[in-house]
């Protein structure tokens, strides 16, 4: 924690664990200018914790007008990210449309690599950094582009959708993106009879439950949602009472049948605000239990806690180092991105 000193910047304090000062330091002074915004987080951030966050929240809020840069925050970062220094918050198809409108010169990608690679495919122009190279994805990780071209050829004259949580270079080798918010709109907007739906199976039985296209899966799963099941869900019910169950459609069937609702990151965050359960549980990574529960102070979130271990590389510290260092550029070969960034674009011109 930064120890409480009695002046305000220029008086900088060095983080433990990090070797780079900060801009502005606990003090009186800072503790009164930050005290609005913790008031709307005090509920999910302790007291014990805020005098470590706000020199760091004051100093990369400073960074970004210097740097001219903007955050993109997805909705499974923790609430001081999220809520403290993002400038854009959202699923994964929010981040590419801000990623492809903003006029920021600099991106910092607080969010997994092939979110930041996405970033990049649609703002080829910009920097487009990610606080730590080592935060991937499971699902990314369960194909490459000679498993699609290896499909093609199994599937001749089959359209090829893939979800966003993917390389650029299997993006490439695709004919559209999907997000979980947008799969079955665009699986339907192919007008084929049968389409590969990769690589996340669970989110593929999702679709295939919602349309009469005949969907194709590949058998990748997300290291998180494959982790809860429907027998876990049912004793949760029983220990509370009146609970509503919400769930994302990458958790196994058993799950999704279990649940009062299933939708992507945003449609949860809308069905709380729209049906403003008295407690409600979030089927899916745990930080956003926190996020939406600043948006709803008044329900009580029942916090069953699976964390994604790529997402939690990101921290307040990387982000701050990322911007003062300009670390870590994300690029993406250009013959590669062109193809990507076509499979993207659909996506995002389909959605508009």
């Amino acid at each position: 924690m930064v120890s409480a000193v009695s002046t305000l910047a220029p008086v900088a304090t060095a983080r433990v664990g990090s070797k780079t000062p900060l801009a502005y330091s606990w003090s009186p002074a800072l503790e009164k200018e930050m005290a609005p915004l913790y008031a709307r987080v005090k509920h999910v951030i302790t007291p014990m914790e805020w005098p470590h966050y706000a020199p760091l929240i004051k100093s990369i809020n400073a960074l970004k007008a210097q740097r001219n840069a903007v955050i993109l925050a997805h909705n499974y970062m923790t609430p001081e990210i999220f809520h403290c220094v993002s400038d854009f918050r959202g699923d994964s198809l929010q981040l590419a449309k801000e990623a492809a409108r903003t006029d920021a010169k600099v991106i910092v990608q607080a969010g997994v690599h092939f979110m930041a690679e996405t970033s990049k495919l649609l703002s080829p122009d910009k920097t487009v950094l990610i606080p730590d190279m080592r935060a991937g994805c499971s699902l990314a990780s369960s194909i490459t582009p000679e498993d699609v071209r290896m499909l093609r050829e199994a599937y001749p004259g089959v359209p090829i959708v893939t979800y966003v949580n993917t390389s650029a270079a299997v993006k490439a080798e695709c004919d559209i993106t999907c997000t979980s918010a947008n799969a079955v709109k665009v699986v339907e907007s192919l007008g084929a009879p049968r389409v590969l739906c990769i690589p996340d199976q669970y989110l593929a039985k999702w679709v295939q439950s919602q349309t009469k296209v005949e969907v194709i899966a590949w058998k990748g799963a997300c290291e998180v949602h494959e982790r809860f099941t429907g027998e876990e869900l049912n004793a949760m019910r029983e220990a509370e009472p009146g609970l509503k169950i919400i769930a994302h459609p990458e958790c196994p069937p058993d799950v999704i049948a279990a649940a009062d609702f299933t939708g992507s990151t945003s449609g949860m965050i809308k069905w709380v605000k729209d049906k403003h359960p008295r407690k409600v549980m979030l089927v899916t990574e745990c930080s956003m239990a926190s996020n939406v529960a600043v948006e709803a102070p008044d329900v009580e979130f029942i916090r069953p806690c699976n964390l994604c271990p790529h997402m939690k590389r990101i921290s307040l510290e990387n982000i701050y180092d990322s911007l003062v260092h300009m670390q870590y550029e994300v690029t993406v070969d250009p013959d590669v991105a062109e193809r990507a960034r076509r499979a993207v674009e659909r996506m995002v011109n389909l959605t508009n």
